[in-house]
C-alpha cells in the first residue's frame, strides 16, 4: 500500500496539530481517516455530516466505515479525485459523540492532489 501526502491549507485555528496528512492509496482513490478523542454516535456518520466537496461545490459520493475501537472514521470516495483540483474535507458539528456532544466548530480541510 502506497502512502501519499497532500498539501493541507486553511485548517481552523487550533486544529493545526490535529489534522494529519495521512492518506492511504486504495483502488485509485485516497481514503481519509479521521480519528476522534471520544466514541462517536454511528448514526451521525453520514454524507450530510462528513463529506468531500470539489472546488465546484459538488459533493463526492463516498462510503464510510467507523471503527469504534480506534474511534476512527474512514471516508473512501467512490470516484477518483482529479489531479490539480482543489477539494475540501468537511466535518460538520452534526457529527456527535455517543453522549450527544458536537464538535465546537466545523472542520474544513482544503487539499489538492
Amino acid at each position: 500500500m502506497t502512502k501519499k501526502f497532500i498539501e493541507i491549507e486553511d485548517v481552523p485555528k487550533g486544529y493545526e496539530n490535529r489534522v494529519k496528512q495521512n492518506l492511504s492509496f486504495k483502488t485509485g482513490n485516497f481514503v481519509w481517516r479521521c480519528r476522534f478523542t471520544t466514541a462517536l454516535d454511528p448514526s451521525t456518520i453520514n454524507s450530510d455530516n462528513l463529506y468531500v466537496e470539489s472546488e465546484t461545490g459538488a459533493k463526492m459520493a463516498a462510503k464510510f466505515k467507523y471503527d469504534d475501537e480506534t474511534m476512527e472514521i474512514e471516508l473512501e470516495p467512490l470516484e477518483p479525485y482529479a489531479q490539480d483540483t482543489d477539494y475540501y474535507l468537511h466535518i460538520t458539528t452534526k457529527v456527535k459523540s455517543r453522549g450527544g456532544q458536537s464538535l465546537r466548530e466545523p472542520v474544513q480541510v482544503k487539499f489538492r492532489l
